[in-house]
């Protein structure tokens, strides 16, 4: 175990084996049926907002932004997700579990949270930045319409090189991310630390425990890519399956 202070307490890291984040999806699919309106309300809510963006983006001219967007989903998640944290915790404790008190959460460490938050949105504005540079090398500033968007990118070679290239540069990038915010969230949900802390214990969560982290990874994201294929339908179920499964991953790599 990695042991490091973090403000009076001691944050003891524990090894894990492959088969935790089956673990933790089974925990997390467990606590949606537990209390299956407010999760869904979540994952109603994010499927709405995803539509008003789509609607945005045609208005705008900018559809080409849609697929950095859908893997920016990765970058922001975790601050998404802080109700169905506490909802999960809640359930773990047998503390009442009503909308009210997930929707308005309250955070241990508000501050500190806040500044987890805006290394994740610079780094979503770097993502954004990079996926318009790469738009206006691969295409021209040419923009294909709604209709000739998906055509362009699987049936044209500056679109599999589009997809091939900005999907290597997003993967680093959003596993950088992932190191960054995999129990961060959740830590300064449940303890009164400092974000610095929060951030290096997440780091080192995911360093010590690399090869199951990896795969926890791939999995959200496989989970997020069936969500947006599904025209975002499957996001009322996988996005709170994640944010309730994440909560275990946090609670299964960090000592009581």
């Amino acid at each position: 175990m990695v042991q490091q202070s973090g403000g009076n307490i001691d944050l003891d890291i524990r090894q894990i084996s492959m088969d935790e984040p089956w673990s933790w999806l089974n925990r997390g699919w467990r606590d949606l049926c537990t209390r299956p309106g407010i999760s869904l309300c979540y994952g109603i809510t994010f499927t709405v907002a995803s539509y008003v963006l789509v609607g945005c983006l045609q208005f705008l001219d900018l559809l080409y932004l849609l697929l950095p967007l859908g893997a920016a989903f990765t970058l922001l998640g975790p601050m998404l997700a802080v109700g169905l944290y506490e909802a999960s915790r809640r359930i773990e404790t047998g503390e009442e579990v009503r909308l009210k008190n997930v929707a308005f959460v309250g955070i241990r460490s508000p501050i500190q949270l806040a500044i987890v938050g805006l290394f994740l949105i610079l780094a979503f504005l770097v993502w954004l930045r990079v996926a318009t540079v790469l738009f206006a090398l691969f295409f021209s500033g040419a923009t294909p319409n709604f209709a000739e968007l998906i055509p362009t990118l699987i049936l044209t070679t500056h679109g599999i090189a589009f997809l091939i290239v900005g999907s290597a540069i997003g993967a680093v990038l959003a596993f950088a991310v992932f190191a960054i915010s995999a129990i961060s969230v959740p830590l300064l949900l449940d303890r009164e630390v400092d974000a610095i802390t929060a951030i290096i214990t997440s780091i080192r969560s995911v360093a010590n425990n690399f090869r199951p982290m990896l795969l926890w990874a791939w999995l959200i994201a496989m989970l997020t890519l069936a969500g947006m294929v599904t025209l975002f339908v499957g996001m009322i179920v996988t996005f709170p399956l994640i944010g309730h499964a994440t909560w275990h991953s946090y609670r299964d790599l960090i000592e009581a």
